[in-house]
């Protein structure tokens, strides 16, 4: 029993004389401090006394990709603390190139018996994945909840930023600004976000610029995630002559604006550069980034509401739910290349107001 004691006291970071008094339900433990200790039991597993299991409504799982992309911690912030207020206590599991998958984390979650499981950017967003795991979780039944990523046939609550609006947005700002060589830096292309961001950048392109299909075709580089891949990708553009590019995601649009820098190219003089996320700091970049913002604390919220609501018994709409994007317009845009703009067009203002939303940083 003292070897339990210590341990949860370790982890709740308060004594052991304290731990004993909120496993007795004594009196004397400020309200924080007794959250603490049975987030403690919970985390290392430990049954809670009967007495107090009325006090939580149980463990929840997040399960979300790598930390490097700062939109992740965004996202597993917002759900963790929606989820506390809810009176559940969130078990993060990050997956890390490598290391534990997907799969093995939810085995890990089933036996802590979670009430259910929240996915963000997971294996439901790659289309060549079997989706038959999230089946088999539904049938068990384990309420879940899947983020960014839509499985038609599977009957779960999905929640979605508008990848194909935001690349419309996002194509629609550039054109504003004279562009029409606009090229698409994104990911792989079995990933469900990815063909939506593909789709509305080929549709705004051909409605918007005039460019054919067969134009395109030379305009659109998937590569891998990240600001490694966002670089060398850019690369490839600048060589065949755009003077703007639509990313997939903040990270490669960094690795865009270094691809300019080291041909000794401006951004945005030479190279007007948009994001996706606007995940934490773009703001502060160099020059700071026009990016399509996630809306992150309302698919969140929404995403724990729906997953509460298979808990409680009332099903949610096993639909998908999309928020909107919105435009942010910071310093690395800016009017195309004189010799870029279409003859007898573009503005002489070098920041016009861009069309659609758009929202100051």
């Amino acid at each position: 029993m003292r070897a339990r004691l210590s341990d949860i006291a370790q982890q709740a970071d308060v004594s052991e004389a304290t731990v004993s008094r909120v496993l007795n339900d004594r009196p004397g433990v400020a309200p924080e401090t007794r959250q603490a200790v049975l987030t403690a039991l919970d985390v290392l597993g430990y049954e809670r006394p009967a007495r107090l299991r009325k006090r939580s409504a149980g463990l929840v799982g997040l399960v979300v990709p790598e930390l490097d992309n700062p939109i992740f911690p965004a996202f597993a912030q917002v759900i963790e603390s929606t989820l506390a207020q809810s009176g559940f206590t969130p078990v993060l599991c990050t997956q890390t190139a490598g290391g534990v998958t997907e799969d093995e984390y939810v085995e890990m979650l089933l036996d802590r018996q979670v009430s259910g499981i929240v996915f963000v950017s997971g294996l439901h967003a790659d289309t060549a994945a079997n989706h038959d795991r999230y089946r088999a979780l539904i049938a068990r039944p384990l309420p879940i909840v899947m983020i960014n990523g839509y499985v038609p046939d599977v009957a779960a609550p999905f929640v979605s930023c508008d990848d194909g609006e935001a690349a419309e947005l996002a194509v629609a700002h550039l054109v504003a600004l004279g562009h029409r060589r606009i090229g698409l830096i994104t990911g792989p292309d079995r990933f469900v976000p990815v063909r939506r961001k593909v789709a509305g950048w080929r549709n705004a392109m051909s409605r918007l610029a005039g460019l054919t299909e067969s134009d395109l075709d030379d305009l659109a580089e998937l590569t891998l995630f990240g600001v490694e891949g966002g670089e060398a990708a850019a690369g490839r553009l600048l060589d065949r002559g755009v003077t703007g590019v639509v990313c997939g995601s903040d990270l490669m649009a960094l690795g865009a604006v270094r691809a300019a820098r080291q041909r000794g190219l401006s951004v945005p003089g030479d190279l007007s550069v948009v994001g996706y996320d606007d995940s934490p700091l773009m703001a502060f970049t160099d020059p700071p980034l026009t990016t399509m913002r996630q809306p992150v604390i309302a698919m969140a919220v929404a995403a724990v509401r729906a997953l509460v609501d298979e808990i409680n018994g009332h099903a949610a709409p096993h639909t998908e739910y999309l928020f909107r994007p919105e435009l942010v317009v910071r310093g690395s845009t800016a009017v195309a290349p004189a010799a870029a703009r279409p003859a007898g067009g573009g503005s002489t203002r070098r920041r016009p107001t861009p069309p659609a939303v758009a929202v100051p940083a």
